[in-house]
């Protein structure tokens, strides 16, 4: 895995690089020139859908680029981190995992399926901005390439492009009220059901 002057630029640190070298991920390089990976990408993603290309591009710029094989984990549920994914390309499992109950202790953790995510699909925020425990495990189903944003990266976003970090935090934002909701709604209706 080699670390290019460009990468420091992106916000990365070498723990972070250390994380994802022990997680099997390699590092691609920068995520320069967004705005020239096609219109899927752009076309799928909720997080760039107002950006113009020149902002997609300074926003790239502050992002690096890592690879998983089918099976790998890109996240470990109960790990920390202050960066979060932007899938590149490829499909990601997001699983949870329950402990069993205290009526049969015995058993195994139940894993849950929270989602199949895409292309253009972030993971990761939570953790991101609150720097508390991943709540769940996303893994690879096929090859993904998905581009790295970490915290120091936004704020070094916020101080020399002051428009592009704020349109890419209200889009952060927009993405975490909408789960939110979403949760909140299956919540009510699985109180309905009982």
């Amino acid at each position: 895995m080699a670390a290019t002057g460009s990468l420091s630029a992106a916000g990365q640190t070498p723990e972070l690089l250390a994380q994802l070298e022990k997680a099997g991920l390699e590092v691609l390089g920068s995520c320069e020139k967004m705005s020239g990976r096609g219109p899927e990408l752009l076309q799928h993603s909720a997080l760039l859908e107002d950006f113009t290309p020149e902002e997609l591009d300074i926003f790239g710029a502050a992002m690096f680029v890592i690879r998983a094989k089918a099976g790998q984990v890109l996240i470990s549920e109960g790990d920390k981190g202050d960066w979060m994914l932007l899938v590149l390309s490829g499909t990601v499992d997001v699983t949870k995992s329950t402990p069993p109950g205290e009526d049969a202790p015995d058993d195994e953790d139940t894993i849950s399926r929270l989602a199949v995510i895409k292309e253009g699909a972030a993971m990761g925020e939570m953790s991101m901005f609150d720097r508390d425990l991943r709540y769940a495990t996303c893994t690879a189903i096929d090859t993904v390439e998905a581009a790295v944003l970490t915290r120091a990266a936004i704020g070094q976003l916020i101080r020399q492009h002051p428009g592009v970090g704020a349109k890419l935090m209200v889009k952060i934002i927009q993405q975490l009220a909408r789960r939110l909701r979403n949760t909140s709604n299956q919540v009510v209706r699985l109180m309905q059901k009982q």
